[in-house]
């Protein structure tokens, strides 16, 4: 057989090309040997990347794609329901809840009848028994499997398989559903899991054997894995902790940024939105109230409540109004306290107590300072003070989006001198009318993972890593962006003088005395918040880190309409720190986890 002219021509032109190529195209590019015969091109061969899989920091995987069997039930019964539970090994009532949740909802007849995941073991006791029950229908496919129920706001869906999830989305909440889309980490690293598509240009000798190239291949590269920062078995205990409470818990490794666990309630199984039986339960969680699909730790903006304290105390001593031992009296007539406690003779009594007077006072000298002592208090200083103390805040990447590896961070909100001359319509506000700031309430809003990022500042002594949900991508590491360190505008020395403060916060007088783990040798620093709530219960808050000393996790809690932070939150953050350090809880806190457990499980 012989080439064509024009196919000779071809060859012979690449050839030449080839000639005049780097070095690495022209060991792709074969050059013809005679005693093989006429060589001819064959028809591009496109190949095609597997899907990288997510897995967690100790290698677990918790996402990859997997071939699935697909049992699909008649549309109309007679079905005998209790010989199929028998058959598959399930209870009674089993199939009659499967096909409820898999039903977009009730009385729904979909075209081409229920279809209901099943494992391999499952799928074989139908083939075994298919003579039995024609009018089931076993099929095989591939696609994303979730091999855990947690961690849904942090794994989130490929888009290809969530296109039934997104329709219903934008049916049911329209305005809204920019707030309910998360594709998570699949969503944010999704180039990198998918890789991408080669193209090869194979010749063929005259027995049909590729021998080489008749061009350079176009560059194939396989799916990256993604080796998560997350602890799966601490995300699974933080989320039987929340369950379906309304909140966040989110805890970080303060050295490096790394999320251990992140958790938004109510929680929901991660095979959720893409698993093809689970229409039923997509409906209820779009239609519910509490909005359990909103990524609260990234997208939700809140007051922070008095765990803020720490940093209104960091920016007054590092601006000179106050010093570690200033001391203010409890008094009521400025702001009520609520906690019954001695005099905050410093500032580390202040933080014990957390005493709202006292920090009503250190934001007053903040705002109401004016650098020459004779000189009054004027619109031009507050207005330059306020924005001064701002700048200072920000530089705990509060008030901008921090760059987590999550979609659609929210940034937070510090209020500015000019938002209040709008909102208050006059320049002339004063100090009274924005002493709110001084116990995180009022205009500030926080997000989880600023929270998070803020106890870690604290822990670190002025600086933190971006936090971040990848610790590598493949075997190259986290994303460049990931490794650097930010610096705050705070002294390390102002930021050390909080931690005695924190300390006590958690030892006999302090409002977090009952969540000490001094019994099992791990001194915690914290702070406790109680954000109020015109519309129902205060909210409950808490921020820190452990052990105080050598800080290895930083959490921050948020839990809605729970009350005292010390009472709700405290106890959920210390038992996620016990946890990471030391693998279980000690006997002494067993009946009061239960007791947290079953409420968690009650508002489920």
């Amino acid at each position: 057989m012989t080439l064509a002219p024009w196919k000779t021509c071809l060859v012979a032109c690449v050839l030449m090309l080839t000639a005049c190529s780097s070095p690495a195209q022209q060991a792709e590019v074969l050059v013809p040997d005679s005693s093989l015969g006429p060589l001819t091109p064959r028809r591009d061969v496109s190949e095609a990347p597997w899907r990288g899989r997510v897995l967690d920091r100790n290698d677990s995987v918790l996402v990859a794609t997997r071939p699935v069997y697909l049992l699909t039930l008649p549309v109309r019964p007679p079905l005998d329901s209790a010989g199929l539970n028998r058959l598959l090994g399930w209870r009674d009532s089993a199939l009659w809840h499967r096909i409820s949740a898999a039903l977009p909802y009730e009385g729904a007849r979909p075209k081409g009848g229920v279809k209901l995941l099943l494992t391999n073991a499952e799928a074989e006791k139908i083939r075994k028994r298919q003579k039995e029950w024609p009018m089931l229908r076993l099929t095989q496919q591939t696609m994303r499997t979730y091999t855990t129920s947690t961690g849904a706001p942090v794994l989130g869906y490929a888009a290809d398989q969530a296109q039934a999830f997104l329709r219903s989305a934008q049916r049911y909440r329209r305005g809204r559903f920019y707030r309910l889309r998360n594709g998570g980490v699949e969503s944010y690293y999704n180039g990198l899991l998918n890789g991408r598509r080669g193209i090869r240009h194979p010749l063929l000798d005259s027995t049909g054997q590729e021998r080489g190239n008749w061009a350079a291949d176009t560059a194939f590269q396989q799916g990256q894995d993604l080796h998560l920062s997350l602890d799966a078995r601490l995300q699974a205990y933080a989320e039987s902790l929340i369950g379906g409470r309304k909140g966040y818990l989110v805890a970080l490794d303060p050295r490096t940024g790394e999320i251990l666990c992140f958790v938004s309630g109510p929680t929901f199984s991660a095979r959720t939105l893409t698993a093809p039986d689970q229409a039923g339960v997509r409906a209820k969680l779009l239609e519910s109230e509490d909005m359990p699909l909103m990524n609260r730790p990234a997208m939700l903006a809140n007051p922070p409540g008095s765990v803020f304290k720490l940093v209104n105390a960091a920016v007054a001593l590092q601006l000179g109004a106050i010093t570690p031992q200033t001391g203010f009296r409890c008094d009521q007539s400025l702001i009520s306290c609520v906690h019954h406690h001695p005099a905050g003779k410093n500032l580390t009594l202040g933080l014990q107590y957390s005493c709202n007077p006292y920090f009503y006072q250190v934001m007053r000298n903040i705002i109401s300072r004016v650098p020459d002592s004779l000189a009054t208090d004027t619109v031009a200083a507050r207005h330059a003070n306020l924005a001064q103390w701002r700048r200072y805040v920000r530089s705990f990447g509060l008030d901008s989006v921090l760059g987590v590896d999550v979609p659609h961070e929210a940034p937070g909100f510090l209020p500015t001198p000019a938002y209040y001359d709008k909102v208050r319509r006059t320049t002339h506000w004063t100090y009274r009318s924005i002493y709110s700031l001084s116990i995180g309430q009022g205009e500030i809003n926080l997000t989880g993972l600023q929270m998070a990022n803020m106890a870690a500042i604290i822990a670190n002594r002025g600086w933190y890593i971006r936090p971040h949900l990848v610790r590598s991508v493949g075997d190259s590491g986290p994303l460049p962006r990931f490794t650097k360190k930010h610096y705050t505008l705070v002294d390390s020395a102002n930021l050390a003088a909080l931690v005695p403060g924190m300390i006590a916060v958690m030892q006999r007088g302090g409002t977090a005395e009952t969540s000490s783990l001094a019994d099992v040798g791990i001194t915690v620093a914290g702070k406790t918040g109680t954000v109020q709530n015109d519309e129902g219960d205060d909210h409950a808050t808490f921020v820190g880190f452990a052990p105080a000393n050598n800080p290895r996790i930083a959490v921050a809690v948020y839990l809605e309409n729970a009350g005292f932070g010390a009472t709700a939150a405290a106890p959920c953050a210390v038992m996620v720190m016990e946890k990471y350090l030391r693998g279980s809880i000690a006997p002494k806190r067993k009946r009061w986890e239960s007791r947290i457990k079953r409420r968690a499980k009650i508002e489920d």
